[in-house]
């Protein structure tokens, strides 16, 4: 039947008129008992609301911790970095391949200077900070922690997420650097030096978000995040490290897409399914380490750049399905992302539908307010099942990385947005403005414009550095790094020193890439 019909979601689940008691199968363990169905925490959002974590970066580090400050000062309760695609390859700002992309796309950091700026007059200490960074998960953390040392703030007091999930760049987003393995190496190096060093710190979050926006079902997007963080488990153990110790300080991101109740029960099925793969698989015991925590952003590819408007009442939806489902931090999209970054006005009103969420409308009075209903727990025994489903092929290929390598997981997706947007096209899914109850005039709104002169700014305040730096001191910390690449030590702390002596980002990844090599997905 069609999706448009409003009798199957987009993973082909086919809805019933109906449900009842025949549609549930097992009664339901509490809030914060395993498998965590109905939340990691037994008082859920009684005990502590969801973190608000609006996402922000764009230009300078200026004018990005301006944002940061003008969110903070209007309830925000958490930060959320963005940085420009520069930023994400391992590239700085002067580099030719740079050019016109800097500040695009997110905040442009070179080097500890930058760093320094963005987090001005920010008391790192006091504040939960996620980063959204991948390739060069590594460098933007310690540059992080440098920082804080500055302001007197110790790793153990450092509370955030650094997304340091590189597996979802080879299928979804394209942002990698180095080849799949010398990049798990990365990954699983700051695990290993997160847990001696800023022990609070969540040291990956495991993104299903960008696997949805590229154009996944939910039960893609499920099965592969998950099929995902097993191979960073397996990894992590390879290296010697406890999956009791690790796997508490794992995170998950997801997408909150539109249609509510899927979305509801995505979030629930996520939950269980990761549960048992932790205890079952790697034999994890400690609860926080089979509990698993995640952040949700609302859908960005669901937004429309016609009757912009209508975005509100979109966003509002999937957020409340986060709610609903027990997200640990939120993130709203602003309506007019599908024209141009957000405005203040549009940042502004994002923040403000999470906290009519959590203050009017009851999000925080108790937990799994949807548990036990026919249909959700219908829709979540279903997913978990059809993701399980996936997850065991993925295993038959030998798991995440060979899927990666020999694209299985790339087709897949490729092959659902291609029917997705068969389906819009056909007018067999209805999206509201663009393919039915559609104007035949567009009303204009204020745009974010970039500021013409901050990639100046940028290349000038790298120059600097440059220049006024100990030029010996960088040479030997990136032969160190350089030395460390080719054994098997732990790349951080090589990687912080040369940080601290002001080498930048593009340059110890070129250091890298010497060694390394970089990944062709052509090949």
């Amino acid at each position: 039947m069609a999706a448009t019909e409003g009798r199957e979601t987009d993973s082909g689940i086919e809805i019933k008129p109906v449900y009842t008691t025949d549609d549930v199968r097992a009664e339901l363990e509490p809030p914060g008992d395993f498998p965590f169905t109905r939340g990691p925490y037994t008082d859920m959002y009684r005990g502590r609301p969801w973190t608000i974590r609006q996402y922000a970066g764009f230009a300078s580090a200026e004018e990005t911790n301006t944002r940061f400050r003008y969110l903070l000062d209007r309830g925000q309760t958490g930060l959320s970095v963005a940085f420009d695609l520069p930023t994400q390859l391992g590239y700085d700002s002067d580099d030719p391949r740079a050019a016109g992309e800097v500040g695009r796309t997110g905040v442009a950091i070179d080097s500890i200077a930058d760093m320094e700026l963005l987090f001005d007059a920010i008391p790192l200490g006091g504040v939960s900070t996620s980063m959204t960074i991948n390739a060069p998960a590594a460098l933007l953390l310690l540059l992080y922690e440098l920082v804080a040392e500055d302001q007197g703030v110790g790793g153990d007091a450092l509370r955030g997420t650094v997304q340091n999930d590189i597996l979802k760049e080879y299928v979804a987003r394209g942002n990698y650097i180095f080849p799949p393995r010398p990049s798990m190496r990365l990954t699983t190096d700051l695990f290993a030096y997160c847990a001696d060093r800023i022990p609070k710190w969540n040291t990956i979050s495991i993104s299903g978000y960008h696997i949805r926006e590229a154009g996944s079902t939910a039960v893609q997007e499920l099965a592969f995040t998950l099929a995902n963080g097993i191979a960073y488990c397996s990894a992590a153990v390879d290296a010697g490290l406890s999956p009791d110790d690790f796997g508490a300080r794992l995170s998950f991101f997801f997408n909150a897409h539109n249609h509510f109740f899927q979305e509801v029960a995505k979030f629930r099925a996520a939950r269980r399914l990761w549960a048992r793969i932790m205890r079952d698989r790697f034999g994890a015991t400690n609860p926080k380490a089979q509990a698993l925590r995640f952040h949700a952003q609302t859908g960005g590819s669901t937004l429309t750049a016609q009757q912009p408007e209508n975005n509100v009442v979109r966003v509002a939806i999937q957020a409340l399905s986060a709610v609903a489902g027990g997200a640990q931090s939120i993130h709203t999209n602003g309506y007019d992302e599908a024209l141009a970054l957000p405005t203040e006005r549009s940042a502004r009103i994002a923040l403000r539908t999470q906290q009519l969420l959590a203050h009017e409308a009851g999000g925080t009075d108790t937990a799994d307010p949807l548990g036990g209903g026919y249909f959700i727990e219908a829709l979540t025994d279903e997913l978990e099942a059809r993701a399980w489903e996936l997850i065991e092929r993925i295993d038959e290929l030998g798991g995440a990385v060979a899927a990666v390598e020999q694209g299985f997981v790339q087709e897949e997706i490729d092959q659902a947005a291609f029917e997705y947007q068969r389906e819009v096209e056909a007018g067999e899914r209805v999206i509201v403005g663009v393919n039915r109850f559609t104007e035949a005039d567009t009303e204009p709104i204020e745009l974010h414009r970039l500021d013409p002169e901050a990639e100046r700014r940028q290349l000038e305040r790298t120059a600097r550095v440059r220049a006024e730096r100990d030029a010996t001191a960088v040479d030997g910390a990136l032969d160190d790094v350089r030395s460390t690449a080719r054994g098997s030590g732990n790349l951080l702390p090589p990687m912080r020193e040369a940080l601290r002596v002001r080498c930048t980002i593009g340059e110890i990844c070129d250091v890298l890439r010497d060694e390394w090599g970089m990944y062709d997905a052509q090949r």
